[in-house]
């Protein structure tokens, strides 16, 4: 069991490269961690890290140690979980990383819902853009829109909902813009563009159809939500989808324009850094899947 211990101990320290870090994770100090891990190291007799007053480094036996490690504590975590009772009666705490946009507009209902079914839960949630390194900070997954990551190795995407995508603006815009009858007219069009969306054209649908129409945007955004509210304000068109602009739908203040037409659907994935999932994890990524109509896809690149 101490070596089962150490194991844990030591694959936060590799996962984070920094002691402080893990210490943090694990809820002890990182005097008592760098005792656990030199005694380790004396246990099994090779040295693991290399250490610095800056950072840690993996030596060659501690990169395969890693490997090694990881897989068995976490198949231990999953046992442990299943013998206490955690997949019956889930607790903890969920730490996820999330766009600020997809969580107030999609998430918000979706955690409230899984709240209240699963009280003993808490949370911990990163509502923004920066996209967080779930290899070395302690999050148990991240919700991202777009295709699956491709690096590292390690992460595993799961698809949890896919997003259609449709062009709108306010009426008051198109009572003064030029005619927009056509995907070809875009051309002469002022566009609001949100980050994940190609800047100098776009590939838009109808039925079989399909249509590459260049572009060039006057507004480039890193966020769909100011995207609809500049459109809304009747500054030009945005690519949106139909829950973002619901509530401006129904008031009127903006209305779907070349309606036959549409972007490409965008995937939304939950990211995480292994298949050996906890039980509040594998719980809460299911309930996403429930709720959002993802696809049942696994893609570990």
């Amino acid at each position: 069991m101490q070596l089962l211990n150490y194991m844990h101990l030591y694959v936060e320290v590799a996962r984070t490269k920094n002691f402080r870090k893990a210490a943090d994770s694990l809820g002890m100090s990182s005097s008592t961690l760098s005792r656990n891990i030199a005694a380790l190291e004396k246990e099994i007799g090779v040295r693991l890290l290399h250490r610095s007053t800056r950072r840690v480094e993996l030596t060659e036996a501690g990169e395969a140690y890693f490997n090694r490690c990881q897989g068995i504590v976490e198949e231990a975590n999953v046992a442990h979980e299943a013998l206490r009772g955690e997949a019956a009666h889930p607790s903890g705490t969920l730490r996820i990383s999330m766009p600020v946009d997809f969580a107030i507009n999609y998430l918000a209902p979706v955690l409230a819902e899984f709240a209240r079914a699963y009280p003993l839960i808490d949370f911990e949630l990163d509502a923004g853009a920066r996209r967080v390194d779930l290899l070395a900070e302690p999050f148990d997954l991240a919700i991202r829109m777009g295709p699956a990551p491709a690096a590292p190795s390690t992460l595993v995407a799961r698809q949890i909902a896919l997003l259609e995508r449709h062009l709108y603006a306010s009426p008051a815009y198109l009572d003064q813009a030029p005619p927009l009858a056509h995907p070809e007219d875009l051309a002469h069009h002022t566009l609001c563009v949100a980050g994940g969306i190609k800047q100098d054209g776009w590939v838009l649908f109808n039925g079989a159809d399909s249509m590459a129409v260049p572009i060039a945007s006057r507004f480039r955004l890193n966020s769909m939500g100011l995207s609809r509210a500049l459109a809304a304000q009747g500054v030009g068109i945005a690519v949106l989808d139909n829950m973002i602009a619901r509530a401006e739908l129904a008031s009127g203040l903006l209305q779907r324009v070349l309606p036959q037409w549409s972007l490409a659907p965008i995937p939304v994935h939950a990211i995480t850094d292994t298949r050996l999932l906890s039980a509040r994890t594998r719980l809460f990524v299911d309930f996403l899947k429930a709720r959002l109509g993802g696809q049942d896809s696994v893609v570990r690149r």
